[in-house]
């Protein structure tokens, strides 16, 4: 992380009547990175990025982006900050052009004088600028979104979950696109339920429940695992993981993918004894491997504990 810290959180807290979005939530994001929040829905992402983004107030604690206070100097923070909903909110019945001229005007600027910032973003779009926005693909709408949060040249880029309900594609070229923004020096905090995500950030913080399980590198937070994690699977995947569950040496299961993830509670098992009891229980086309853990598996772990 970057020596120098330019967004920080103390213990900050928000309640929604007895539902309590965040718990004493506190993390320092270093300039120049490119930090995760990573979590599924209702964990407390929106809630937090709205705080930050001086849209919601805190009811205890402290944030600070670039050394201003996001109570006190609300005013001089959206002039410095991008800020991304996760819902699409631009104006649906205004053209592409329109709604980038419009954000441009807000901030007291033009297309024109902040074009190179966003043209490998907005050239993607910009042939079908007549178009109404409500009339673009979630690709594009996303471009378009993320080309508006630019047009006035923040030093900061906040996008709450950009990529959800996004095709594959898209997914890969935005965050292709972030990486090269965030080369040319913009400090960017993203949110996103997608696990795989993580990895493309410099450091993530795992956020549950409106509390943060970790910050680190993905690479760190995976190597903090401490469990040997196996890949099974067989005949009968609904049965296999209520057998599992059943099993008295289980200390968990879930599924992932086409397999099950599985850990057992012994130290020094072979996976014979898991066969073995499989096979009892009447499975067919066993199989158990060895794997590696992923973010999600210790987001999973995490969570347990």
């Amino acid at each position: 992380m970057n020596s120098e810290i330019v967004i920080k959180a103390k213990e900050i807290s928000k309640s929604y009547g007895k539902v309590k979005a965040l718990d004493k939530v506190s993390f320092e994001i270093g300039k120049g990175e490119l930090f995760g929040f990573i979590g599924p829905d209702g964990g407390g992402k929106t809630t937090l990025f709205r705080i930050l983004t001086t849209l919601l107030l805190p009811d205890n604690g402290r944030a600070e982006i670039g050394g201003m206070d996001v109570v006190q100097d609300y005013r001089k923070i959206r002039n410095s900050v991008g800020y991304m909903p996760g819902k699409f909110s631009l104006y649906q019945d205004l053209t592409v052009e329109e709604n980038l001229n419009f954000f441009a005007t807000v901030f007291g600027t033009t297309i024109k004088e902040n074009y190179d910032l966003i043209k490998d973003i907005y050239s993607h779009i910009e042939p079908f600028k007549k178009r109404l926005a409500g009339q673009l693909s979630g690709g594009m709408k996303q471009k378009l979104a993320l080309s508006c949060a630019l047009i006035h040249k923040p030093d900061y880029l906040i996008l709450d979950e950009p990529t959800t309900g996004v095709d594959a594609v898209s997914r890969k070229e935005f965050w292709e696109m972030l990486k090269g923004l965030n080369e040319k020096g913009i400090t960017i905090v993203v949110s996103t339920p997608y696990m795989d995500e993580a990895g493309l950030c410099d450091r993530v913080a795992l956020i549950q429940g409106g509390q943060l399980l970790s910050i680190d590198t993905p690479a760190k937070i995976v190597q903090q695992f401490e469990h040997k994690l196996y890949a099974v699977r067989s005949n009968n995947m609904y049965k296999l993981i209520l057998d599992l569950r059943s099993y008295e040496n289980t200390f968990s299961v879930f599924p992932f993918g086409q397999y099950l993830h599985y850990i057992d509670k012994r130290t020094d098992f072979k996976t014979e004894t898991i066969s073995d009891f499989l096979k009892n229980s009447l499975h067919k086309n066993i199989e158990i491997n060895r794997v590696s853990p992923n973010i999600e598996d210790c987001f999973i772990d995490l969570m347990r504990q």
